[in-house]
Order: C-alpha cells, then structure tokens, then sequence
C-alpha cells in the first residue's frame, strides 16, 4: 500500500490539529480516508512559493494550494515586511479581485489581515482589473498592493500578485525580502485575521474616471479615430474584469460601433462558454469570432479574467479572421506608436521601449531604425516596470511588450495593461483603415521592411511534485548535452541565464550577461534562430521560445515564406526532442 512521506504526513497533521476551521480539516480527513496519497502530497509537499508572477496554485486544503491561510499566512509575510521597511509612517496598500471563484473571498481576507496590523486599506468593491490596481498604488501613494487573480489559468486556480511602491511586482530584492517575512511565519496562530472597519476605505469609481482620463489623453492618432468612429470593433471579456472598463475607454476615445459579445459578459469564476480563459487559446475566441463573421468586423478583441492581457484577431487580404499572436501584435503596436511619434516629430533620442528576452527580435530592429533605444528584461513584466521605475525622470517611456500578449502604452501603471493595449490596438487599426489600408497590411509591409520573424512558444505541462523533478532533469539535459544544430543551422552561441554566461562555440569565448540570474537557455544559430527554454515561473510548465526569420522581397511571397519559417520551427523542434 502507497504511503506518505514522512514530512508531509508531519505538515497534514500540524493542519488537523492546528487552529485551522472544521471544513478544512473535514476535507483533509476525506482525502486520507479515501487514500488520496498524490493529491495531498501535492497539497503539502511544500509551501506555495512566489514565482514570476507571484503566488498562483489550484485552490483547496493544503500548504501548497490557495486557501484561506496561505493567503492569510502571505498577507501577515507582507505586512511584516512593510512594517519593518517603512516603521515610522503610515502605511497605505490597495487591494483588488478578478472574477475568479472565491477571489472576493480572498480579498477581503487580504484586507482584513492588512487592516489587523494598522495598515491602511484601499479596497476596491467590486471586480477590477490587475492594471488599475497597479495604477492605484501609484495614484494613492500605497506602498504595496494586492491584486487576487491567477490571470489566464484554468478555474481551478487563484493566485495573489504582490506589488511594490512603484506599482510593479515586487522584484529582488525585495520579492526575497518578502518571501522570508513569509516563511518566518511557523504557525498560523501568527497570522492576524481580525478586521478592524477604521482601517479599510472603499474605492471605485472616482479612480476609474481618473484612469480613463489619463489613458484616453495617451491617443496619438485622434483625428484618424474620428474619421473611422464607425469601426466594426468585438470585444469579449471572457468572464472577467475587462467589461468593466474596455468597452469605456473605447467609447471615451470615440469609438462608436463596439459589439460585445454577449455569452461572455457577466463575469463568472467556472468560465462556462470557453475551455481556458486564455486569450491566446483560438478556443476561447469561438464566439467573438463568430460575431465578428456576421456582423463583418475590422477587429476582435478579448481580455483574460483580470484584463493584462489582450488578443486579437484581424481580416487577412481575403478577407478571412486570423489570430495574430504576441509577438505580432507587440511589433505591430510597437512599429505604429514609433511611427506616430517620429510623424508628430516627438522622438529627441530620449525615448526607450522595453520588452523580454524571449519576445520577438524584430521590436529591437524596428526600435534601432527609429533611433529608440530597446531594452531587453528577463521574462515577467515586473522586471520591465523595474526598469520603468530606474529610469523615470531621465527618459521617456513609449511602450513595452512580451510576447504572451502583455502590453504597456505609456506610464500610468508598472504592470502589462489590455484596456489601454485595447484602446491603442483600436486606434492603430483605425490610423491604418484611414489610409486605405489595414492592419494585415500593415504587418505584411512590416516583414517586407524589416524581415519576415516567425515565432512559436510549446509549453509542455509536468503537473505536481513529480513533474516538478522532470522539468528540473529536462532543463539540465540541455544544460549539460546542448543540441550542436538546429534547424539546419550550427549553435554559435549559447546564453545561460542561470551561471550568467554567454559562450560563444565558435571562438570559446565566455562573456558575462548583466541580467539577472534566471534559470533560461538560449541558443542562437548561424542563420539567427533563437531557442530558449525556460521553466514557467507560475504554472507546471517548462516553456520553449522558438523565433527564426528571414527576408522577405515582396508582400507576394509572404505565405509561401511564413509556411517555410514553419517548417523549419517544427524541424528545430524535432532537433530538441520536445
């Protein structure tokens, strides 16, 4: 008979007889009665740790799962680490929530252990996007803020991002400040749930006005919007926060034919009409994309659960809906905000974008043609508010982006934004409509220009404990036997965030890289293909960024060349095995 390993037998007991509520304890003597040994080994292996994206695991009973108390235990972490770091003022955090089951639950245990320790409240009452969270902290002068969300995951997830001064997720060394705070915590008699009412102000709609105003002033192409008000735009939330403020901002930058789709409006935790909530699934667009086909839309947009990200989908040259992916739609918005600002004569050298290292080459190479200096970040949009953060007051900042469909317009807020991604992806469409072209032109002209870049990201799932070793043995594999060709093309260099080294194999060389360490393999080969492997931060996942290119002569042959680029990701894939 399976039995359990010794430690987390020892964790499921301190948990039945420690100061925890009689459901948790009755849902933890069921799985030991029914002898559910790999689900609580996975619900107490170990304890939920903050990853790229902060904390994010399945919800239920457990030291590693989402419930009451690790959230409770992470808030307590928190506001041990903010009462030490600023012990002689009056701390002042926000707090916000998806459309998630239990995320309003959460939140208001969030709050009330923040108000329990003297910490003042700012709590949203109702559902509000990650974006306008981290705008809340800025605005209001908080030093923290929590924003209850697992972003794009599947139902069964919740999560707490965790933010700093700036309005960015907490980056070293503070994420690791915060993390010992957390792990301080040995017992949960530790964590102070009581509420105390004086400390917690309800915020909402005075803010959202703000936001909006100070998003829809950001327009570069006004004029162009009023000439195409008429724009076929659909938009879907899919269940969550975005309805809240897309479909406002659209209108308020003057956009007047906005089609909701309507299955998708009211917010709802279990995500009925779609498989994942996750606008880089073609699944979860089904239905936009059939509005969009009868009502002969210019573009669909659709925004996960707590609006950071956005997709969409476009019109090709014959007329059918295709979905462009990240990358696409980051260079796409990246080229057109450059090109506005170079036509309205506003870029002086002083102007930067940023975006990850395993997003699209093309944005540096755009950047580099408009004289804008591109920054490249490890993945995770915090480390590109960090630099944000650095560099406010000297420079300018234009926009960011990574490909998992995160973007950024200007600097209200330190985190990836889709209801200002929305507006912008609006506008850019109707600027290019109001010179007889279109979007897919637009991309099409953009290879033309700059080279044809195609992109693929597989993501390979490991779920619990046992997948958690497989994701580490896979990545040492490479580590260790590296591939000598890819694609057809010799491995010229090999970069290893982790010992923070870039080999090149033709000279030997070593040569240091100045980002920080992060457990990321890139390999580059001769004819410029990029492959990197990294495990995913936030989900059981080891993730694999491919991106190849080459030129392209002519708009006529751009499908028959994208197709080759496909070819050739699908044979560098083989080539890793994976």
């Amino acid at each position: 008979m399976q039995e359990l390993d010794p430690s987390v037998q020892q964790k499921i007991n301190q948990w039945l007889q420690g100061n925890y509520d009689a459901e948790t304890k009755a849902q933890i003597q069921n799985l030991l009665n029914t002898q559910q040994f790999t689900e609580l080994t996975d619900s107490f292996y170990r304890d939920l740790e903050f990853g790229t994206g902060g904390l994010r695991g399945i919800m239920g009973p457990g030291s590693n799962r989402v419930n009451k108390y690790t959230i409770g235990t992470a808030t307590q972490g928190l506001s041990n680490y903010l009462l030490k770091t600023y012990p002689d003022e009056k701390i002042k955090v926000a707090v916000a929530h998806d459309s998630r089951n239990n995320s309003d639950y959460f939140a208001k245990i969030t709050a009330d252990v923040f108000s329990a320790n003297g910490i003042q409240v700012y709590f949203f009452k109702e559902l509000r996007p990650t974006p306008e969270l981290s705008f809340a902290i800025r605005q209001l002068g908080c030093k923290s803020g929590v924003m209850i969300t697992a972003s794009h995951n599947p139902k069964e997830y919740n999560g707490y991002k965790a933010y700093g001064a700036d309005g960015g997720q907490f980056v070293a060394p503070h994420d690791k400040a915060v993390l010992q705070e957390v792990a301080k915590i040995t017992s949960i008699d530790e964590v102070k749930f009581d509420r105390v009412d004086s400390n917690i102000e309800y915020i909402g709609e005075d803010l959202d006005n703000l936001y909006l105003e100070k998003a829809a002033a950001l327009s570069v192409s006004p004029d162009a919007i009023k000439r195409q008000k008429d724009l076929k735009i659909v938009y879907s939330p899919i269940h969550g926060t975005g309805i809240t403020l897309v479909p406002r901002i659209l209108a308020k930058l003057g956009f007047e034919n906005v089609n909701l789709v309507e299955e998708q409006v009211k917010p709802d935790g279990n995500f009925p009409t779609v498989v994942y909530p996750n606008p880089e699934e073609k699944e979860a667009l089904t239905l936009a994309l059939k509005k969009a086909q009868e009502i002969d839309a210019d573009l669909v947009l659709a925004t996960d659960p707590d609006a950071d990200r956005v997709g969409i989908a476009i019109k090709d040259d014959k007329g059918e809906f295709i979905l462009l992916n990240g990358n696409q739609t980051g260079s796409l918005l990246i080229n057109y905000m450059l090109t506005a600002w170079q036509q309205n004569n506003k870029l002086d050298g002083n102007q930067y974008i940023v975006k990850t290292i395993v997003t699209s080459y093309l944005i540096d190479k755009i950047a580099a043609s408009k004289g804008v200096e591109c920054y490249n970040t490890l993945t995770g949009f915090k480390y590109i508010g960090e630099l944000m953060t650095k560099f406010e007051g000297q420079k300018t900042f234009i926009v960011g982006g990574e490909e998992s469909y995160g973007y950024l317009i200007g600097d209200l807020v330190r985190d990836k934004d889709a209801i200002i991604s929305s507006a912008f992806i609006a506008e850019m469409t109707a600027f290019y409509k109001d010179k007889g072209s279109s979007l897919y032109e637009a991309l099409v002209d953009m290879y033309v220009q700059y080279g044809l870049y195609q992109e693929k990201l597989i993501s390979i799932t490991k779920k619990g404990k046992a997948g958690a070793e497989e994701i580490v043995a896979m990545i040492e594999k490479f580590r260790n036997n590296p591939p000598a060709t890819l694609g057809g093309s010799k491995v010229i260099a090999i970069k290893d965030y982790e010992k923070r080294t870039e080999t090149n194999l033709v000279t030997g060389a070593t040569t240091p890289l100045e980002l920080p360490k992060s457990d990321v393999l890139q390999f580059v080969t001769e004819d410029g293909s990029i492959v990197s492997a990294r495990p995913s931060g936030t989900e059981p996942k080891i993730k694999f960024y491919c991106s190849v290119n080459t030129p392209l002569a002519d708009k006529s042959q751009y499908r028959e060349t994208d197709k080759k680029l496909n070819d050739k990701i699908d044979q560098i894939m083989r080539d890793l095995g994976v």
